[in-house]
């Protein structure tokens, strides 16, 4: 039985702490592994495979919990890269379930205290753990970290996290403890400045990332250079994968004491870790690439890197999201990447549907049966490039289908 179908009973989505609070209380739970705690809009994913795929070729045992899951919930729940067991996540289930139905407990509540259970019962030597959404009130925030790390700050779930970046910044912040190091990405002037506030009041030392020194286009992949480190290369096309691996390079760096990494380690984590989704090609004629963009920032930088890799290309989009993201921002953005935007939809509860859309089907065409759609742009033109974009869920699902048919 699908582990997803399992949570369906559990349905609350509201944004409040207090029932697991009120669990972990109960249970006298505490999470005591080292471990990095990982929150912002957008490279908080890639950050994560590329920290942990480093860890675990330096011979560490890797606890990662990274969310959403693209088909099955194991995916978010990895020990060394390899998804937690059936057997696993239910019997830790089956364990608590009376008290997660007791307290009333989310799904993604739910996840994390089977994750941070299972990381324990196998004993990691080390977890890299992905935040669900802001910071402070998130689910995985029940630890104190050895890193902190803010990737980027952008206006989004601004009805949950706040209207302006200061706001999403501080919720964010809330995964800053005492003492305890913070490494940022690159963060907006006025979401640093909130930033660096709490964390000097909490004396937490802020490390920031360096400029790329020079990257090359391989046939799959980039090279580049960054600070002392020479000719390190990433599999995905991405160019912005290539801040991502700097992020978690700076994490290496800064835990060197602790949890020291060989040069070769940390090439071999790097190179060999495939990121889903991120300017993924799935077919190569025509080129039908893949990417989770949902939400301006993320847009912003698919276009910067599609157009360094596929410059003159002729590109048909394909463009799905959910209901809550600013689509009259983002439009006219991915547009910049193609030829034509076509607007379709997904089985998804949070997709758009034609009527969503209805303020701009006059300026973009739009398929409500998405797989058809796809299958017809690839049979009339084999020589140009097809982006599916828009959603993470979108994107995933696009490659499910594809890949079974």
């Amino acid at each position: 039985m699908d582990f997803s179908e399992t949570l369906k009973q559990f349905n609350r989505s509201d944004y409040q702490r207090d029932n697991f609070d009120n669990f972990l209380r109960k249970e006298k739970f505490s999470f005591n592994i080292p471990s990095i705690h990982i929150a912002g809009t957008n490279g908080k994913g890639s950050t994560t495979y590329y920290l942990s795929s480093m860890l675990k070729q330096a011979g560490y045992k890797v606890g990662t919990f990274i969310s959403p899951y693209f088909y099955k919930v194991n995916e978010m729940i990895k020990v060394n890269g390899e998804d937690i067991s059936d057997d696993d996540l239910f019997s830790i289930f089956e364990e608590y379930q009376k008290a997660f139905k007791k307290y009333d407990l989310s799904p993604f509540e739910i996840e994390t205290f089977i994750a941070f259970t299972y990381f324990q019962k196998v004993d990691c030597d080390i977890c890299v753990i992905e935040c669900g959404m802001g910071g402070e009130y998130d689910a995985t925030n029940i630890f104190e970290p050895i890193l902190s790390i803010i990737t980027t700050i952008a206006l989004e779930h601004t009805e949950v996290l706040g209207r302006t970046l200061s706001e999403i910044a501080a919720h964010k912040s809330g995964i800053i403890y005492e003492n305890v190091p913070v490494l940022l990405g690159n963060i907006p002037e006025e979401a640093l400045n909130t930033i660096a506030e709490i964390a000097n009041e909490k004396e937490s030392p802020i490390v920031r990332i360096g400029e790329i020194a020079s990257s090359t286009y391989l046939d799959k992949g980039i090279r580049f250079d960054y600070d002392v480190y020479k000719d390190l290369e990433v599999s995905s096309d991405a160019y912005y994968s290539i801040t991502d691996a700097i992020i978690a390079l700076e994490a290496v760096k800064t835990l060197k004491e602790r949890f020291p990494i060989s040069l070769d380690a940390i090439k071999a984590g790097l190179k060999t870790v495939d990121i889903p989704v991120r300017m993924e090609t799935i077919l190569t004629h025509p080129r039908l690439i893949v990417d989770g963009a949902h939400n301006v920032e993320g847009i912003n930088a698919l276009v910067d890197s599609y157009n360094r890799k596929f410059a003159g290309a002729n590109t048909h989009i394909v463009f799905a999201c959910f209901k809550d993201k600013n689509i009259t921002s983002m439009l006219p953005r991915i547009g910049l990447a193609g030829s034509e935007v076509i607007l379709t939809t997904f089985d998804h509860p949070r997709a758009r549907t034609y009527d969503d859309y209805f303020l701009f089907v006059e300026d973009y065409r739009f398929e409500n049966d998405h797989l058809a759609l796809i299958k017809s742009l690839i049979e009339q033109y084999p020589d140009d490039n097809i982006l599916v974009t828009g959603s993470l869920a979108f994107a995933s699902l696009v490659k499910k289908e594809l890949k079974e048919s």
